[in-house]
């Protein structure tokens, strides 16, 4: 199959790219500068130069592929407390791609979060959607895309997606967060779960929905259920020899900055249904267990 992958050197990308191409499928990566275009030839991928802004291109690439893997977000709007025009933006590629694809039958698997099928008390299910959850118009439209003949999913994936090729997430965060506060804290009693997966784990459950997954389709890229945060700062204090203690509610936002709205959530998620439909079966390892290697703890 010729892959279209946008966010192909991103963190996610990265992995997807060769778990293609190790399968057999050819990639062609959307790359946005030199130096991604230089790590996509090298892995043997063809390269496609644009971004989230040339919808006009996205379309085209998206035509001449046989299917695409939508990986690409606008981190950096984000992180620069923008996140409704970050989704805004992946809104509007989602619906180029599926204009492109539309009546073919091709395959797009684009990207959620498990936050999406929440609800107060019970892990979140792919089967359900909460009312307001962040990016759910993209995820609406891309599973809405399988009445206009467009073989869509949506892989949501856990606040915490962890590997050595994790280097901007919410681990490589909090663990910065650590070093320059000199404390690993966490809010409350720090019992509230965070789901997790590693990368390689998430990147052949993509490649899956891909190949297999129906159309309207709704994923969850979950192996750790809930992991409790306390514990994950607990690690994170050992391998700083940092200590770990609760931090105050009313120095959240200074302790935390823009994560201190997420740290004290409490977000379980279920993978059953997606393991079932997929027999796909989680097999690195778990966030506490990659928390006690060396990568994330090596400074540049």
């Amino acid at each position: 199959m010729r892959v279209l992958v946008t966010g192909a050197t991103g963190h996610l990308g990265s992995a997807l790219v060769p778990d293609l191409l190790a399968a057999g499928h050819r990639v062609t990566g959307l790359a946005r500068s030199d130096a991604s275009a230089a790590a996509l030839t090298a892995l043997g991928a063809d390269v496609r130069r644009g971004d989230l802004d040339d919808l006009d291109g996205l379309r085209a690439a998206a035509s001449a592929a046989d299917g695409v893997v939508h990986l690409a977000f606008k981190h950096e709007v984000m992180l620069g407390g923008d996140y409704a025009g970050a989704m805004a933006d992946d809104l509007k590629a989602v619906r180029a791609l599926v204009e492109a694809l539309a009546g073919t039958g091709k395959p797009l698997v684009g990207t959620g979060g498990t936050a999406a099928g929440g609800a107060p008390g019970q892990p979140a299910l792919e089967s359900r959607v909460a009312p307001g959850a962040p990016r759910t118009e993209a995820e609406r439209a891309l599973v809405d895309a399988a009445a206009d003949g467009v073989r869509s999913s949506v892989v949501r994936l856990p606040p915490v997606v962890h590997s050595p090729l994790d280097r901007h997430g919410f681990v490589p965060i909090l663990i910065r967060t650590a070093r320059a506060t000199g404390v690993s804290g966490y809010l409350g009693d720090g019992a509230n779960h965070w789901p997790a997966v590693h990368t390689r784990d998430a990147a052949r459950l993509y490649r899956l929905a891909l190949e297999h997954a129906p159309a309207g389709t709704r994923l969850h890229a979950v192996a750790d259920e809930g992991v409790p945060f306390r514990a994950i700062a607990e690690r994170v204090g050992t391998r700083l020899g940092l200590p770990t203690a609760p931090v105050d509610a009313a120095r959240a936002e200074e302790h935390f900055g823009f994560l201190a709205r997420v740290v004290p959530l409490d977000l379980p998620a279920s993978a059953a249904a997606t393991r079932a439909l997929l027999d796909w079966h989680p097999t690195h390892p778990g966030l506490l267990d990659d928390l006690a290697q060396d990568h994330y703890f090596t400074e540049d």
